[in-house]
């Protein structure tokens, strides 16, 4: 389940919290309630916890200990700030790694349900995931699904003598409809979630094995072949005068684990190397390959596509739901700016390969490089169709579900979500046939467009 823990552990801004109060500001300490995301912050004597919240439930979330003025590092080692803004009463949290904040507001006192126990049968669990979902989920009326029909169909089958593995197939079943690679289920080690129908999980079997086709195929003339980051990344110099740029996840960088200033600092090593002054004036065209590509921190993404241009420009705008009962309300759409890198940069013509396998980052990556000053194409196939950040919301018998609640926003206001972004030339990617025949269509497509053409407009 690479591709929601991926997201899961490096977007769950849920409980994150930093920067924080001087002489001069007022102080953070106090509860706040984060607009959407169904969350409230206790942040008291250096501790920062967080409180999922329902109409039916509260249950205590992640925690993260103060690590510094106004910052806070939960257990993972991910980096939480926190700050006021414009007053005692409003304020912000942003995790490393994330693209945005989240606006917070203050309130006098935890909620009743959240200083009371809480029910923990198999129906408290039922009606706090059912509940989880109807109040931020922002796709139903997209994926067809009539989340009421579904607590209908499914809550008389559950019962005080429900069992664990019995709950579980329950609530695997009523979210199977979604196909959301975003959406899971979590009991221990066993997790259900699934993509959209059509595509494959971008597992480190499928990377393995591509890899290996791509080198022996497409790199087999190439010159100074060789991997950065932990292997997440390649470049090789093409005979032609391109470059071959392929990217299989953003974060795992400096090893699992490490915090994101040390992927950010390692994925600056590498972009010193693939794109240093003279490659980069020399270069005829860039292919970036993003076919299997896991996801990971969207952050890192805005890093890469700043390596690509000399003009600033809006990569997207992104907001979440807002009204547990309304899903058509959601936060003011939050952007997020590509601005031009200190030293050497890329601007020439670029071809970007995408298909089923690409998830979540890999996706706003992609969504990122669509309003590229420059020359950009994108070939293959449409992406997974995953954007969100991923709420994980505990349950009273301490299964976990999974699920997203923002929406990723083009200039004009267009979601991809559950469609993926479609490429201007569709070519297959990574079909029996294709490996039968050891074609890569994709890559020969992008090949041509860059020789011939020198890129096209995106």
């Amino acid at each position: 389940m690479r591709i929601v823990t991926a997201t899961a552990a490096a977007l769950a801004l849920a409980c994150q919290a930093a920067p924080a109060a001087t002489a001069h500001q007022p102080t953070t300490d106090g509860i706040w309630r984060m607009d959407g995301y169904g969350t409230v912050l206790s942040i008291r004597n250096g501790t920062f916890e967080e409180y999922q919240t329902t109409a039916v439930s509260c249950l205590k979330g992640d925690s993260a200990q103060r690590t510094g003025p106004g910052t806070y590092t939960m257990p993972d080692g991910t980096v939480l700030t926190v700050r006021t803004r414009g007053g005692h009463d409003r304020g912000s949290v942003r995790a490393d790694g994330s693209v945005g904040e989240r606006n917070l507001r203050r309130i006098p006192e935890l909620p009743d349900a959240c200083t009371s126990p809480a029910s923990e049968g198999p129906l408290a669990a039922f009606d706090v995931f059912w509940q989880s979902f109807e109040e931020n989920y922002p796709f139903f009326s997209a994926k067809g699904v009539d989340w009421h029909a579904v607590r209908d169909r499914y809550r008389p089958r559950v019962h005080a003598g429900t069992t664990r593995d019995e709950l579980y197939a329950v609530f695997s079943e009523m979210v199977k409809p979604l196909y959301d690679a975003h959406v899971a289920v979590q009991d221990g080690d066993r997790v259900f979630a699934q993509v959209r129908p059509g595509t494959v999980v971008p597992t480190e079997g499928l990377d393995t094995k591509v890899k290996k086709f791509i080198v022996a195929r497409d790199l087999k003339n190439a010159r100074n072949l060789q991997d950065f980051a932990n292997g997440r990344i390649t470049y090789a110099d093409l005979p032609g005068g391109q470059g071959y740029l392929r990217i299989s996840g953003f974060g795992g960088y400096a090893g699992d684990g490490a915090p994101y200033a040390a992927q950010a600092a390692e994925l600056d090593r590498a972009l010193d190397t693939v794109l240093g002054q003279e490659r980069a004036r020399r270069l005829k065209g860039l292919i970036i390959d993003l076919r299997i590509n896991g996801g990971g921190s969207d952050a890192l993404g805005i890093h890469i596509a700043e390596r690509l241009t000399d003009t600033s420009y809006l990569a997207y705008s992104k907001r979440a739901r807002n009204d547990p009962a309304d899903p058509t309300r959601h936060t003011r759409p939050q952007p997020a700016y590509v601005t031009p890198a200190q030293g050497p940069r890329y601007t020439g013509p670029v071809a970007v390969l995408t298909g089923g396998s690409t998830v979540s980052a890999g996706e706003t990556f992609t969504q990122a490089l669509m309003d590229r000053p420059g020359r950009t194409v994108r070939i293959g196939q449409p992406t997974q169709g995953v954007f969100s950040d991923v709420m994980s919301r505990r349950l009273p018998n301490g299964m976990s579900a999974w699920l997203p609640n923002e929406e990723f926003l083009t200039r004009s206001g267009r979601t991809f979500d559950g469609t993926g972004i479609p490429p201007h030339l569709e070519e297959p990617v990574f079909t029996k046939e294709e490996f039968d025949k050891k074609r890569d269509s994709a890559f020969d497509t992008a090949l041509n467009i860059l020789r011939d053409h020198g890129g096209a407009t995106g």
